[in-house]
């Protein structure tokens, strides 16, 4: 029982993880867009 809850707390933490990278780099692309047209 406790295996089957581990797993899927482990598919569920690295789901998470991956949207955070991604949104991380979302993110700072939308920084330097941002910076670029401030800066011209």
């Amino acid at each position: 029982m406790a295996q089957q809850e581990m797993k899927a707390a482990n598919e569920t933490y690295s789901g998470f993880l991956s949207l955070l990278k991604i949104g991380s780099i979302i993110s700072a692309v939308a920084v330097l867009v941002v910076v670029l047209l401030l800066a011209s």
